[in-house]
């Protein structure tokens, strides 16, 4: 029996050999080279946050305001966005202001992109505004300072446009989303349409088994590791620390793949990687009275839908004052702000849609299926599909009738309907939604109500007694030096720093990374052992997702049980056995405007002219579809287009629009049967609208089913002929009545 011999050279073991040496080089080299991009990184870190105002903006700006020299000075400032050539804007259309969150990141990320708020606003003709912050907070600064500098920055873009039709629309990403809104609750006079993108507004809510960072507040404690991380910053609060929750909130990622992807693409990955580095190292400070508000009335607290947070001069912070359209952004695969908290402040201001309409509310959402945080505002495919729709169409926005809506975007097509009204590669439409449909998305049972109410009282306690007997040693011993060197040694900083240049080291990396540039000898695609990598880096990920999942899971368990525990919630004045609901009654002041209101509008139901019935008929036949289409609003823009005659402002006109879809809500038979009374006598003229209608309604579809016999109605309540309602002139019914 013969025994097998190794094969002769040019056979499988000299294969795999020559495939390992391969490898191998191609490993060292890239190795080198991933530490010389983290050399860049480094270098780059420092360069960054040497400057006087960093920001990673890729548009030219103009400083419109210095928020340091106001009369209560504040690190944000107002600038302009300058069009980049080729990007034409109407001075008339109405400005977007695009809000910054500071959240522990420098400002640019709105325009962080070619592709991004910015850019796609500008693109739609829009003049562009930017509020962002320098590093350090001012002295004494606070949340509702800084509220009243944007209420400043607001005015002045206003005053800026005077022949804008509407006012601007403003754009609050993450923390700057519930900022924004809170402003809007104080001022609802400056705004136009506000658009939050990731942004938290009910902070407790939440499924079993997702994103237990709502947790968290309540596993540490409460708030009083806040009061001591600010001690120990010397009154600032170092947003590297926020930085470290969100990394927290995904440890493969953090530890392993974002620097595997930029080594196993070292050849490709370097710029991507840097460029976003650029804004995630560029950490800021907050001052300690700004982060215990945000953690105390917010995070823990949970007080903004609720209607508990109060101005200075007493005025509370009411998210039911809003009077412009909201249109909210959020995502099921957002683990910092999923779509109950983006969403479920709804259900604690109002009933049902009909109490939304009561206060003259309109609000717009959208769900993405699996976008992260960031990408809500970062991404390039958001930006072109769903920042780009609502640019183009925000008017459509504006003038929605009160209620609550979902945007739905279908891609356009050949066979799409009418497919040159569409402006970009979408067609966007407001389909019509109840509370419901938001409740669907699960939330808080009336025992996860308590754990919360708990955890907040526990909050509480713990902070007033470390405000009582630590507080005052922690700030004797602190010193401006000890607290600047603890922010150095943080270690996301240090993990910088240690790279840099500034590192002797990193010199002969330097060196080595030149040189290998020059005799670069990447591995073929089909190596066994670059496949073995991927394979290996695939485990790593799945032991860390794992470990993430274990983790989480017992977090929450420790927090139901520890929370739930009807002695503790006993001994902390909590019923145990209470159904708690934050939903707040409509007040009594309210209630009778209501009531004034409605009662006007009743006694105006028979007033009005061609115009009124016109917008009044739209109204009634389009709502059997419970939904609106962008087509539709573009046919109603063509007809306003090619009449020649003067024209309701946008705001004239969606104060019409408003009051005919009450009247129509309050009651539909009356409204109706005035109709006739409110038409000239020329037949001509009513014609013309009823084709005007057609064109409208027929932009998005044919008419069929119910809108087709509300069509018939309305044709002989304007006594004319519906053979004869077709091929017509349009008619405009924003066009004032001759």
């Amino acid at each position: 029996m013969s025994m097998e011999t190794p094969s002769l050279p040019g056979g499988p073991i000299s294969g795999l050999v020559a495939s390992a040496v391969e490898y191998m080089i191609d490993a060292g080299q890239r190795s080198v080279l991933f530490l010389d991009i983290m050399r860049r990184r480094g270098d780059q870190y420092r360069e960054h946050v040497a400057q006087t105002a960093p920001h990673v903006l890729q548009f030219a700006a103009e400083l419109i305001i210095d928020g340091r020299k106001l009369d209560q000075p504040v690190n944000y400032a107002l600038v302009r966005i300058i069009p980049p050539k080729g990007v034409e804007i109407d001075l008339e259309r109405r400005p977007f202001v695009i809000v910054d969150p500071r959240a522990g990141h420098g400002p640019g990320i709105g325009g962080f992109k070619a592709d991004s708020e910015i850019g796609v606003a500008m693109k739609a003709g829009h003049p562009c505004y930017f509020i962002g912050f320098l590093p350090e907070p001012m002295p004494e600064q606070t949340i509702e300072r800084i509220a009243r500098a944007e209420a400043l920055f607001i005015e002045k873009v206003i005053s800026l446009h005077p022949k804008a039709d509407g006012k601007p629309c403003v754009i609050g990403n993450c923390q700057a989303g519930w900022a924004v809104m809170i402003l809007a609750s104080l001022r609802p006079e400056l705004f136009g349409p506000l658009i939050v993108a990731g942004a938290p507004l009910a902070y407790w809510a939440g499924v079993h088994g997702k994103y237990p960072m709502r947790y968290s507040g309540g596993l540490l404690g409460g708030s009083w590791l806040t009061a001591l991380a600010s001690d120990l910053g010397g009154g600032k609060f170092d947003g590297a620390w926020l930085v470290q929750n969100f990394e927290n909130q995904n440890p493969s990622n953090t530890l392993w793949t974002k620097q595997y992807n930029v080594y196993s693409k070292v050849d490709s990955e370097a710029d991507r990687y840097l460029e976003f580095e650029r804004w995630w190292g560029g950490h800021v400070n907050l001052n300690a009275e700004e982060i215990q508000f945000i953690v105390d009335e917010l995070f823990v607290g949970n007080n903004l839908a609720a209607g508990k947070i109060e101005m200075s001069d007493g005025q509370k912070v009411d998210l039911r004052n809003i009077r412009s359209p909201i249109v909210v952004f959020c995502s099921k695969g957002d683990n910092i702000t999923p779509p109950q908290q983006a969403l479920d402040w709804i259900l604690d201001c109002y009933a049902d849609v009909d109490e939304i309409r009561a206060y003259a509310q309109t609000i717009v959402y959208t769900v993405h299926e699996s976008i992260g945080h960031l990408g809500i505002f970062v991404s390039g495919g958001v930006a072109k599909k769903e920042h780009a729709e609502f640019s183009s169409n925000i008017d459509l926005i504006d003038v929605l009738p009160p209620g609550l809506y979902e945007a739905t975007f279908e891609a356009k097509g050949e066979e799409t309907t009418s497919s040159d009204m569409v402006v970009g590669n979408w067609v966007m439409r407001c389909e019509a939604r109840t509370l419901d449909d938001i409740r669907a998305m699960g939330g808080n049972s009336p025992e996860d109500e308590r754990r919360f109410a708990a955890a907040k009282r526990v909050s509480e306690i713990n902070l007033a007694a470390y405000q009582r007997f630590i507080q005052p040693w922690i700030r004797k011993m602190v010193t401006p030096e000890m607290a600047e060197t603890m922010r150095n040694l943080h270690p996301l900083r240090f993990q910088y720093e240690a790279l840099s240049s500034k590192n002797p080291l990193m010199n002969a990396v330097k060196s080595a990374a030149n040189e290998i540039e020059d005799n670069r000898k990447p591995v073929a695609k089909d190596n066994p052992f670059l496949a073995f990598q991927e394979q290996m880096s695939k485990q790593i990920v799945h032991a860390l997702d794992s470990w993430r999942d274990a983790t989480e899971a017992l977090s929450e368990a420790v927090f139901l049980n520890v929370y739930g525990s009807p002695a503790l919630q006993a001994a902390l004045g909590i019923d145990p056995n209470s159904e708690p609901s934050r939903r707040r009654e409509m007040s009594a002041e309210h209630r009778a405007m209501l009531e004034g209101k409605i009662a006007e509008l009743k006694s105006k139901i028979g007033e009005g002219g061609l115009r009124e019935a016109a917008i009044r008929s739209l109204l009634y036949i389009g709502s059997a579809r419970g939904m609106v289409d962008e087509r539709s609003i573009e046919a109603l823009r063509q007809v306003r287009r090619d009449y020649s005659g003067p024209q309701l402002t946008l705001a004239q006109f969606k104060m019409l629009v408003r009051e005919q879809f009450f009247m129509l809500l309050l009651d539909r038979e009356a409204a109706l049967a005035a109709i006739p009374r409110m038409l000239p006598e020329d037949l001509n003229k009513r014609r013309a609208v009823i084709g005007s209608m057609r064109e409208v309604l027929s932009a998005s579809g044919e008419i069929t089913g119910e809108r087709a016999s509300r069509l018939r109605r309305i044709v002989a309540l304007f006594g004319v002929e519906e053979e004869a309602s077709s091929n017509v002139a349009p008619f405009d019914p924003k066009a004032r009545a001759s």
